[in-house]
């Protein structure tokens, strides 16, 4: 027997001792889904007013306790309560779902079935007794201990409290027509502050008069062993708990700035959106970092010798004045899209660009002009801005209005190469924008008119009203050409819808401004360096690594990714001698006569020897003042404190 004539052989047996194949794969139908959770609609939840209350006592184990009442309307047989999910100013889906914990609702003293939505996992369906009055909630909020849990919220020392993170709403009802009665037991000894009307204190038990719960939610606590206030003026205040009492050591001088900076506000913005405001500001590295906003109150987070070591912390002083201009700018104008009537209904981040961007914007402005930061460091931070959008490869293809999204999609996670990623970039390249928009109002009307009489059109009506006034993109363009004649519409669909645009230098250009580059950090670019321990060469070799050595970002297509240095990578050695972030810069300076530039990296447990082709030396972004002459430019005026100056005595 031949080869073929075995093999086909062979082949027929098998043929024979298979079992016969299906003409057709098994193919399921989808099941269809089952939505149970209502729309929300502007009616007024017909049970009752709920009550919160909220023991916030065990800072040992980072807990708080929570029951909550939820008055029933006769005969509701179901009732389903939310855990807020699109959370106001995260402009994502983030509610702490996994945070929540040994949930259980109650009826006269008897236990209830609920049952999670299967599709809207936010939803708890719970079962209501024939002739209930209300559903008691007993449930536990477990604040992260360690910050690769989340944002730690509580310490042995303060506390701050999210009425959203740890409380529940019932279904099918806008959230300002929900009522709601707060309060809160605190360690003994803390004092708090919040934005809410009406406190009063039994003890350490603290409540407020009853409100909605829209209001509630954007009205968190900042508690502390450690606290001290401040009268700002115009019926805002000054919050201030800190790690140490050492801490609160505030100077007159360092107070003052802040009381600019509600004078200058008001100035720019012709009106006040809040019956009071108050500054809610953690000086901690024990609790986790925010900046988030509020209609009559602000979340911050600075360093706990922000005041104590005053002169160092001068490039990190933008926040307040960003979180304030929210009030204005994002709070009550709100992009239509932006406002939802619940927390269930996702939000839509097309206009970030203005609700962020042109608050960046303000927020800088507003810094330089309360003297909040020295102009030399605003400068410096609008270099590295600007310094960083001219070398962002991820400009090619995305546009500013698509990374409003990122938020929802990205989660605001690392990733591996974000200049070609790009990030949530609307706040930034935002802000250069609406920088553009100032000046092209001053060249438009011969310096008759700027971004401020922008702003008293914009923002400047209505004054003491904390509603919300809704916006779209046609609002800004009417009211622009109101000042100055223009193709407004344009400018925005090529400056924020179209990918491919240059570098947003046009602002600083038309301001009397350069981008240059010098061999040394801007005073912005070196305060955050010194802070962080970190080395930027974003503008040199394409790296920024932290204090050991380690790779943390690696701009795409630079030298350093042409050799295949990537995050997570070690810099060991830099020409054969141990690394230091010294060393490394003065091997790049040396390369530019032509010097070896090689780096020995380990990247987990291989090490390997890298050439870097590059001779441009160190390269960080200033700007540079263009204009010839000493008289103010655009941008030195867009920078000018509005409010009276007093001279000082004999001059």
């Amino acid at each position: 027997m031949n080869r073929t004539t075995g093999t086909a052989i062979a082949a027929a047996a098998l043929a024979l001792a298979a079992p016969a194949i299906s003409a057709t794969l098994s193919a399921p139908v989808a099941v269809p889904l089952s939505r149970m959770v209502p729309d929300a609609a502007d009616k007024p939840y017909p049970g009752g007013t709920m009550t919160l209350d909220i023991d916030a006592t065990d800072v040992t184990r980072g807990v708080y306790r929570v029951t909550q009442t939820v008055p029933v309307a006769p005969g509701t047989g179901k009732l389903i309560l939310m855990l807020p999910q699109w959370l106001p100013g995260n402009h994502g889906p983030r509610g702490p779902m996994a945070e929540l914990v040994d949930v259980h609702f109650f009826a006269g003293g008897q236990e209830l079935k609920w049952k999670r939505d299967p599709i809207e996992v936010f939803a708890f369906h719970i079962e209501v007794p024939e002739g209930a009055k209300e559903v008691v909630a007993k449930f536990i909020h477990t604040s992260p201990l360690q910050s690769n849990e989340g944002r730690i919220t509580m310490t042995q020392e303060m506390l701050n409290l999210q009425w959203e993170k740890m409380s529940l709403y019932p279904a099918g009802h806008y959230v300002r027509q929900i009522r709601v009665k707060p309060s809160v037991t605190i360690p003994q000894g803390w004092t708090a502050a919040a934005a809410l009307d009406g406190a009063k204190q039994q003890g350490n038990r603290l409540s407020w008069d009853e409100t909605s719960y829209e209001i509630l939610v954007d009205s968190p606590i900042f508690a502390g062993k450690f606290f001290r206030k401040w009268d700002l003026g115009q019926n805002v205040t000054l919050n201030v708990v800190s790690d140490k009492p050492e801490q609160l050591a505030a100077k007159p001088e360092q107070i003052e700035p802040y009381r600019h900076l509600v004078s200058e506000a008001r100035l720019a913005f012709g009106a006040n959106h809040f019956d009071r405001y108050e500054f809610l500001l953690a000086l901690t590295d024990r609790m986790g970092g925010i900046g988030l906003e509020h209609h009559r109150s602000s979340e911050n987070q600075l360093e706990p010798t922000a005041f104590t070591e005053w002169d160092k912390f001068d490039w990190d002083r933008n926040l307040l004045p960003h979180e304030y201009s929210h009030s204005w700018s994002g709070k009550y104008r709100r992009p239509s899209r932006l406002w939802t009537p619940d927390y269930r209904q996702p939000m839509q981040d097309d206009l970030l660009w203005t609700y962020e961007g042109q608050d960046q914007f303000w927020g800088t402005v507003l810094a330089a002009r309360s003297g909040l930061q020295k102009k030399e460091t605003v400068l410096g931070m609008l270099a590295s801005w600007a310094g960083g959008f001219a070398m962002q490869p991820g400009r090619r293809w995305r546009s500013v209005e698509d990374t409003g999204h990122d938020p929802i999609f990205a989660g605001r996670k690392a990733k591996p190469f974000a200049s070609l990623a790009r990030n949530e970039d609307y706040y930034t390249e935002g802000a250069l924008i609406w920088l553009e928009i100032d000046q092209i109002l001053r060249e438009k009307t011969g310096g008759k008119r700027s971004i401020d009489d922008f702003a008293k059109l914009f923002f400047g009506m209505n004054d003491g009203d904390y509603g919300q006034l809704a916006f779209e993109t046609d609002e800004i363009v009417t009211k622009l050409n109101q000042l100055a004649p223009y193709d407004w519409a344009g400018f925005i669909d090529s400056r924020i819808n179209s990918p491919g645009q240059p570098a947003p230098l046009r602002g600083i250009e038309m301001g009397g401004y350069k981008l240059v580059w010098k061999d040394e950090p801007n005073p912005y670019d070196k305060g955050r360096m010194t802070d962080s321990k970190t080395l930027s060469l974003a503008w040199s070799i394409g790296l920024t690594l932290d204090k050991d050595g380690k790779v943390t970002a690696t701009q795409w297509d630079s030298p350093a990714f042409n050799a295949g240095v990537v995050n997570g990578a070690k810099i060991v050695a830099v020409n054969g001698a141990a690394y230091e972030a010294d060393l490394l810069k003065t091997a790049i300076t040396a390369a530019k006569d032509g010097a070896p530039l090689e780096l020995l990296i380990q990247r987990g447990s291989r090490y390997q020897t890298v050439t870097i082709d590059y001779k441009g030396g160190l390269r960080w972004p200033w700007l540079e003042r263009a204009a010839p002459g000493k008289a103010p430019t655009g941008l030195d005026l867009l920078l000018t404190p509005k409010r009276p100056i007093a001279k000082a005595k004999g001059k």
